[in-house]
C-alpha cells in the first residue's frame, strides 16, 4: 500500500473536529485512508457503507435512532452523498455533543453540488480532499515517467501491465458514464453525449473551454455543456483553472482552461496504451502541462490559489500561484530537457510584477537563468521550491 501523506493531517484535526468529511472521485482510497485513521483513535469505530443496501436501508428506516446508539463510538460513513438527508441530522447531532471525531464521512462529490451539505454542517466539519496519489508520494520503486503515463488511481498505477492498467481505466471511465455520474447527484444525462464531450474535452486539454462550441460540435446547447462540466468537476475528474485577472491596463483572457484531472484517464481517452505512444503523441505537451500543474497544485499548501495568466497581445504564463492578493509565482511549463523562457512568459512577469518565476522541465535540473528565471524540475520544484512558496 503506497502511504498517503495527508494521513497526518487528517489524524491531527480529528482530535478537535465532530465531523471529518473526505472527498474525493471513486477508487482514489478514501475507505482506505479512513480506516487508517480509525485504527490511530482511542476509541471504538462502526463501519457504515452506503453502497450496501443493507447500510443504506439501515440508515434509511431511522437513521438517528440508529447513530444514537453509537454516541461514544466514532461512526465511519462511506459515500455520504447516497443520502444526503443525513447532513442536517449530523449538526443535531454535533451541537448536541461536539466531541471530536464523532463522524468521519467519505464522498465522491463536491458538497456544492450536495443538497443541504455545506450549509448543514458549516462550522462543524472540516473537509480534506483526496487526490490521486501525487508525484510528492510515490514510493521510489515507480518512475516518474510510469506515474505521468498511468496517472494517480492506485489500482492503475500498481497493476503489473499497461493492458491491465488500460482495461482497468477504461472500466472506470464507463462505470461513471454510465451509472456513477447519474448516482452521485441524482441526474439524468444522455450516456452518449457525456463520453463524447469527455473525449472532447481531452483533445482539448490545456485550452481555452469555449462551451458553446463545444455544444455545437455535440449537437447540444451550451448551457446543456456547461450542465455537463458542472458534474464531471464536482465529481473531481476534471479542472477548470481560471484566469488570474489584475489591473494592467490591459485586454484579458477570460474564459478558463480545461483539463482532464488524472493524466491515466487523459491517456485513455485519448487512446494512448504506452510511454512509447505518449512521447510520439502530438498531445505531449498538453499532457505534460497538464500533469504538472495537477501535481503542483494537489501538493501545494491549502493557502495557495491556482490560476493561469493570459493577455489578447500574447503574454503568458501556464500557472500563477496566489496567496491573498500577491502572485507569489509565475510558472512556464516545459516538455523540453533544454527549456528557454518565451517573450509572452517574461511581459506575463512584468505584467504581474512577481520575483519568483520558474521555468518547470522533465529534465531534472535547478539553476537560474540570466534572467533570473530558474529552470527546475517538476520534483525538485515540489520538494525545494513550494513549500516556501
Amino acid at each position: 500500500m503506497i502511504s498517503r501523506t495527508i494521513i497526518t493531517l487528517v489524524e491531527k484535526y480529528a482530535k478537535e473536529f465532530p465531523v471529518l468529511v473526505i472527498l474525493g472521485p471513486r477508487q482514489v482510497g478514501k475507505t482506505t485512508l479512513v480506516k487508517e485513521v480509525a485504527k490511530s483513535l482511542k476509541k471504538k469505530t462502526v463501519y457504515l457503507d452506503l453502497e450496501k443496501n443493507s447500510d443504506f436501508e439501515t440508515l434509511s428506516r431511522d437513521a438517528e435512532e440508529y447513530l444514537l446508539s453509537f454516541t461514544k463510538e466514532c461512526v465511519l460513513i462511506d459515500e455520504v452523498q447516497r443520502m444526503p438527508k443525513l447532513f442536517p441530522l449530523l449538526r443535531a447531532m454535533v451541537d448536541v455533543d461536539r466531541k471530536p471525531a464523532r463522524f468521519i464521512i467519505t464522498g465522491s462529490a463536491s458538497p456544492e453540488l450536495l443538497k443541504g451539505a455545506s450549509e448543514s454542517l458549516a462550522g462543524r466539519v472540516y473537509y480534506f480532499y483526496l487526490n490521486p496519489i501525487g508525484l510528492h508520494e510515490l514510493p521510489k520503486t515507480i518512475s516518474v515517467k510510469k506515474h505521468w503515463f498511468r496517472g494517480g488511481f492506485p489500482k492503475a498505477l500498481t497493476l503489473k501491465s499497461n493492458e491491465l492498467a488500460s482495461g482497468w481505466l477504461d472500466a472506470f471511465i464507463t462505470t461513471y458514464i454510465e451509472r456513477d455520474l447519474a448516482i452521485l447527484f441524482d441526474i439524468k444525462f444522455s450516456p452518449i453525449v457525456m463520453r463524447k464531450l469527455w473525449g472532447m474535452l481531452a483533445h482539448l486539454q490545456g485550452g481555452i473551454l469555449n462551451a458553446e462550441k463545444l455544444g455545437s460540435s455535440l449537437d447540444v446547447s451550451g448551457t446543456t455543456i456547461k450542465r455537463y462540466i458542472d458534474y464531471l468537476e464536482g465529481a473531481f475528474l476534471i479542472r477548470r483553472l481560471p484566469p488570474y485577472f489584475v489591473n494592467v491596463g490591459k485586454r484579458l483572457v477570460k474564459s478558463p482552461k480545461i483539463y482532464i484531472n488524472d493524466s491515466g484517464i487523459l491517456h485513455h481517452l485519448l487512446r494512448i496504451f504506452s510511454e512509447k505512444e505518449l512521447l510520439n503523441n502530438p498531445n505531449v505537451g498538453a499532457s505534460w502541462e497538464g500533469y504538472v500543474i495537477s501535481q503542483i497544485i494537489n501538493a501545494a499548501p491549502k493557502r495557495i490559489d491556482a490560476y493561469y495568466y493570459r493577455t489578447q497581445v500574447g503574454a503568458e504564463c501556464d500557472l500563477v500561484l496566489v496567496h491573498g492578493n500577491s502572485v507569489k509565482a509565475c510558472i512556464e511549463i516545459k516538455l523540453s530537457k533544454a527549456p528557454s523562457p518565451s517573450k509572452g512568459f517574461y511581459n506575463s512577469i512584468e505584467d504581474l510584477n512577481c520575483k519568483h518565476n520558474f521555468i518547470i522541465s522533465s529534465a531534472p535540473l535547478d539553476y537560474k537563468s540570466k534572467q533570473h528565471v530558474t529552470m527546475v524540475g517538476l520534483e525538485v520544484f515540489i520538494q525545494k521550491y513550494l513549500p516556501k512558496i
